[in-house]
């Protein structure tokens, strides 16, 4: 029987499980507000791309706050650091519930977000530690999984159940579950001791490599792509494809099944063909968010584009989140912060362009064109990376517990031991 930290050959370790479920939970407060997005503007007073800002506003948080709290505690157990963004994430989302300002819920919004990006950031690094290299991109498609299933089970559910109560009782869920997320992780992750050995400076020394800022590059542009066009789908979906409101959950649900598809290919095939994947999966989804522009008008032809482009979309993300973590070598941490701040960079700029062109002549198509050229530029970054190879020696700082619960070092593969991975 594996312990949390360990694992039987050709299992992922169940803390990788653990930290999928926190994202599940997580994934499902940054995507749940597209569902809610009518309800949410008229409680609060304003307009809907106006109240579109709270996804912005999340994204913006996640950018800032993954790279801060991941240096601010570097040197802390990492248990603690999951377990404080975790508490941190319940009290923001209670503060949300309780207001019936705007402002204070976007500020609520931010701060949740802050420590979504911790958590994030911690999580990855533990997770591909955990695994090992030869388990890496699953456990990082695994962990990104729960992300993804939120859009299948929590974001659904959360719609049904915003349309019925009102955008609140999502919120308090949310704060209930989160808070008994901290509870099970304080009781079953592992205890370490301080990290005493990490550097800050060697951190930020690994940020020099121009291939780490290719894959960075190419997480902002497909997110920002895909979520360009979902953050302001409901609309698409009731305006022009003339699908009932009450049934937008189940298109949905239609999304996060793609997104869970597109998660699931992405971790299995990213160890072996990961530009082959990832530039086959960007090109799918720029041709697919420029057929939603015609077809959206039909109700079949929109559902089936949706799913599409998240099944498209959502395989780039664990092939370069695992490859911008390998470039980084010794100093995963800072790297796996930014590869997260790269997502929201993309889900902020993408989100606020959308809805720039859902206001201009564009109307309820902008939002896909915005989609379909980020999508497009995606390429480039991916090309590049091609071009220049991904093989490289890669040196994960490990941290196993002892008998005793103190931290032990453990030496880093041999390069005979880690199966090269080539571009192809």
């Amino acid at each position: 029987m594996p312990s949390a930290a360990g694992s039987v050959p050709g299992r992922l370790p169940f803390v990788v499980w653990v930290l999928a479920t926190c994202t599940f939970l997580m994934g499902t407060t940054e995507f749940v507000v597209a569902g809610l997005l009518p309800e949410m503007a008229a409680d609060l007073n304003v307009s809907v791309p106006h109240a579109g800002l709270l996804i912005t506003a999340f994204a913006v948080g996640m950018i800032v706050g993954g790279p801060t709290t991941a240096m601010a505690t570097l040197r802390l157990p990492r248990r603690h650091t999951l377990v404080g963004a975790l508490a941190v994430f319940a009290v923001g989302h209670a503060v949300a519930a309780l207001s019936t300002s705007f402002t204070v819920v976007l500020a609520a919004r931010v701060v949740t977000a802050l420590a979504t990006g911790a958590f994030w950031a911690v999580g990855f690094v533990i997770a591909t530690t955990a695994a090992g290299p030869r388990g890496a991109t699953r456990a990082v498609g695994v962990m990104m999984g729960g992300l993804t299933l939120a859009n299948v089970v929590g974001v659904p559910i959360g719609s049904f159940v915003g349309h019925y109560t009102g955008w609140r009782g999502p919120f308090w869920a949310l704060a209930v579950l989160a808070a008994l997320a901290a509870a099970f992780v304080g009781r079953f992750l592992p205890r370490t001791g301080p990290r005493a050995e990490v550097s800050v400076r060697a951190e930020v020394r690994a940020l020099g490599q121009g291939r780490l800022w290719l894959a960075l590059g190419a997480a902002v542009l497909i997110m920002g792509g895909v979520l360009a066009t979902y953050t302001y789908i409901t609309p698409l979906l009731t305006d022009r494809a003339g699908i009932p409101a009450g049934a937008v959950p189940l298109v949905l649900i239609a999304f996060g099944v793609g997104a869970l598809g597109g998660t699931a290919i992405g971790g299995r095939l990213g160890d072996r063909h990961p530009m082959t994947t990832t530039i086959t999966a960007a090109a799918a989804t720029a041709l697919v968010l420029l057929a939603l522009i015609p077809a959206s008008s039909s109700p079949v032809a929109a559902v089936l584009l949706v799913f599409g482009m998240a099944l498209s979309g959502f395989t780039v993300n664990p092939v370069v989140t695992s490859l911008a973590v390998r470039f980084a070598g010794d100093a995963p941490t800072l790297t796996s912060a930014l590869t997260t701040s790269g997502y929201n960079t993309g889900i902020a700029v993408g989100s606020l362009l959308a809805g720039r062109a859902l206001d201009s002549s564009l109307g309820l198509t902008g939002p896909a064109l915005v989609g379909a050229v980020l999508a497009a530029l995606t390429l480039l970054p991916l090309t590049a990376l091609a071009l220049g190879g991904t093989a490289g020696p890669s040196r994960t700082v490990a941290h196993h517990t002892t008998d005793a619960g103190a931290p032990r070092a453990v030496d880093p593969p041999r390069a005979a031991d880690v199966p090269a991975t080539t571009a192809r």
